[in-house]
């Protein structure tokens, strides 16, 4: 029987006035040994329980509970899933983590595929550490969305793939999702000379079927790093090959539209910049559903930074300015600069008073190849702003950082960056409205 230790107990909540404490542990909700987080969830659901708790030594109390439907019991675990997380067993050949050099964070070296994190966190998942027994809970649950790293749909390249002889066979589960109206999104990492061209063809055209269930499939470049010795031979995308494949995705685009009324499979912006092509306008990506992996987000950026411009140009006709005359600078990775740099470029002509210098930072860390301002570290960051004039302030993207934290995925931490280059540093979120009031300094939008 799995013991679930209590790690908190909500004030006024049912559990403080059973006496439940922190230390406890949950071992049973009506008979039952919740599994995880979900069977803890659906087992509370009913309006009387009889719930089952060992003290720290050994006592048990079964406590009858009558309350709402609805009404939480006001505890919560050590593990916030209750339950360990699942490792991948998979040796992908484009997989990043092995692609990482040692000596980093250990939690950085974990592969996760478990489908509950897809859930609770929008992680994707192959399905290949996925048993019957989970596909018949997320369907009991109906845990939605599920979002699945499909990499192809031909059973034989997906197993060479994911150098997992079960691979192929693992896409008939998708059939059970979709049968039961288990709302899934998918993910192809495209790889030069592997799943691309005709087999990204191939792939599109099988996941279509899934329409509307399977709500949408992003198809971004595999990321290379500098340390893969050992690793199959991958070679980064051309501009000939992005454009080669944005034109497949683009034709199944005005197919998918044309026959169910979305656009269904969308290019991440790392395709379109590196085609030199411009990113598509925001009716073309059906809600903004694939942001996490890099698709439509440089669209959606531009389009707020374009409405909140318009409305600086207003604000700025009866209000002044502080900070005049201010110069601050910016740092991002290769990816994203170009845009930085024309919204910058925007807001020097609104506010002429204002100087701002955008920088692009090279991934030496990881290798130039890696282009996206979430995978620079402040090392990188350091070494190429050293000794340059920074003005009043530097800014920095949010994703530079881990989630929640002031660290960088290198564990250098913000102050220290501060102190290194004797400047103030500002983060700026990944909206167009924080863009211009944390460059400008000023707050401006209600």
């Amino acid at each position: 029987m799995k013991k679930h230790k209590i790690s908190a107990v909500q004030n006024k909540s049912i559990a403080e006035e059973l006496d439940i404490n922190k230390g406890d542990f949950l071992l049973e909700i009506n008979g039952q040994n919740p599994e995880d987080i979900f069977d803890y969830q659906y087992l509370i659901q009913d309006d009387y329980l009889e719930v089952l708790i060992e003290k720290p030594d050994g006592e048990q109390w079964l406590l009858e509970i009558d309350k709402e439907p609805d009404e939480d019991l006001g505890i919560e675990f050590d593990n916030g899933l209750m339950d360990g997380y699942r490792s991948c067993h998979n040796k992908c050949i484009f997989c990043f983590i092995d692609q990482m050099p040692s000596g980093m964070r250990s939690t950085l070296y974990f592969k996760d595929d478990d489908s509950r994190l897809s859930f609770l966190q929008g992680n994707y998942v192959t399905l290949t550490n996925m048993s019957d027994h989970d596909i018949d809970r997320i369907i009991k649950y109906h845990m939605s969305p599920i979002n699945i790293s499909f990499q192809t749909t031909n059973p034989k390249l997906r197993c060479m793939m994911l150098n997992n002889r079960f691979a192929g066979e693992a896409l008939k589960k998708v059939d059970r999702l979709y049968e039961a109206g288990i709302t899934m999104n998918g993910q192809i990492v495209l790889c030069r000379g592997v799943n691309d061209r005709e087999e990204l063809k191939r792939s599109i055209s099988d996941l279509m079927r899934y329409i509307p269930v399977l709500e949408s499939v992003s198809v971004v470049p595999v990321g290379l790093s500098r340390y893969r010795e050992g690793l199959y031979p991958l070679e980064p995308f051309t501009c000939e090959d992005a454009r080669i494949t944005i034109d497949i995705i683009e034709g199944f685009q005005r197919l998918s539209y044309k026959e169910h009324g979305i656009h269904f499979v969308h290019a991440s912006d790392e395709f379109y910049l590196l085609a030199g092509m411009e990113i598509p306008e925001a009716g073309r990506y059906d809600g903004y559903l694939q942001l996490e992996n890099g698709v439509g987000m440089m669209r959606l950026l531009w389009d707020e930074f374009d409405e909140a411009y318009e409305e600086l140009k207003l604000y700025l006709k009866s209000h002044g300015l502080n900070n005049t005359g201010e110069r601050v600078s910016m740092a991002t990775g290769k990816l994203a600069a170009p845009y930085i740099g024309r919204m910058a470029g925007r807001l020097m002509d609104a506010v002429p008073d204002r100087d701002i210098k955008v920088y692009e930072i090279r991934n030496e860390f990881f290798g130039e190849s890696i282009t996206v301002a979430g995978l620079l570290t402040g090392q990188d960051i350091e070494a190429q702003l050293k000794g340059r004039d920074l003005g009043s302030r530097l800014i920095l993207p949010q994703s530079v950082l881990r989630s929640g934290e002031d660290v960088f995925l290198d564990d250098m931490h913000l102050s220290d960056l501060e102190k290194s280059l004797q400047v103030p540093i500002d983060i700026v979120k990944s909206s167009g409205w924080d863009f211009v009031e944390t460059v400008l300094g000023e707050r401006i939008y209600e």
